[in-house]
């Protein structure tokens, strides 16, 4: 019985962390202006679309506008070739997509947001502003972002990974 609650007790803690989506630096480092240089990625119209409206409405509520690194995109398109390939939705390896990038662009705080099936940029901003996690993310103290969406060649369904960060 003892063994049973004490199992209990330590899996919450664990699926408290496996759950968030948010991540913060034990330590500050500079800015890799290489990388960010080198790293290339070709937005598409609902990309930029989707990262404009999100400026837009961080703007009317009197914030700061996000500026976009390709590197954050990278990751996104990343994750959402995850989870396309395994047919999924979800954060999985989020610590170590914000790892990497507090590591490489030396960011202080990074957060995730991620969406399926929509299929306009304006459908998937408001779902996100009606969840108050993803809210939370839109609206969070955010210096930049990066975001892919990847439409699924099999079902035609859209997977959406948007990360934020604070560099």
């Amino acid at each position: 019985m003892k063994q049973n609650l004490l199992s209990a007790l330590l899996l919450v803690p664990f699926l408290w962390t496996m759950n968030s989506c948010s991540s913060d630096a034990s330590e500050t480092q500079p800015v890799n202006t290489t990388v960010q240089k080198s790293v290339t990625y070709s937005y598409n119209t609902i990309e930029l679309e989707t990262m404009n409206l999100i400026n837009a409405h961080r703007i009317s509520v009197g914030l700061n506008p996000l500026e976009k690194i390709n590197y954050m995109s990278v990751k996104s398109e990343e994750h959402n070739d995850y989870m396309i390939a395994n047919n999924v939705v979800n954060h999985n390896d989020f610590v170590a997509r914000s790892e990497d990038i507090i590591k490489t662009l030396g960011a202080k705080t990074v957060s995730e947001n991620i969406a399926f099936n929509f299929n306009t940029p304006q459908s998937v901003l408001t779902a996100w502003l009606a969840s108050p996690g993803h809210k939370e993310n839109i609206e969070g103290n955010f210096t930049h972002f990066g975001i892919a969406i990847k439409e699924n060649p099999v079902t035609g369904k859209k997977y959406y990974t948007n990360i934020f960060a604070k560099i």
